[in-house]
């Protein structure tokens, strides 16, 4: 059976492991915090603002393709226009 002089000796040891021990964890749950801090602060908020850039890049890639179908639209138009203006002018030479 263990002597209490033992089970003292037992403790003191015990309690210079866990000292050491328990300090690294501290440090450890200090460095954990400041890095979730970081990340909440600068990395999250770095990443909204480029995704917010890339919507507004799609967005005006959207309108400039709206644009370029309405300019290819207007250009088909005014392809057949020109056409039946020569049909036109050739049938008026017909009658002149």
């Amino acid at each position: 059976m263990l002597e209490h002089k033992d089970l003292e000796m037992i403790t003191e040891i015990i309690e210079r492991v866990v000292k050491p021990i328990k300090s690294d964890v501290g440090a450890l749950k200090s460095d954990m915090r400041a890095l979730q801090l970081t990340l909440e602060n600068e990395t999250n908020k770095g990443i909204k603002i480029i995704a917010e850039g890339h919507l507004d890049l799609s967005r005006k890639l959207d309108e400039a393709l709206k644009i370029e179908n309405e300019k290819e639209m207007l250009k088909l138009r005014v392809n057949r226009l020109e056409s039946e203006v020569e049909k036109l002018k050739a049938k008026l030479e017909e009658i002149a």
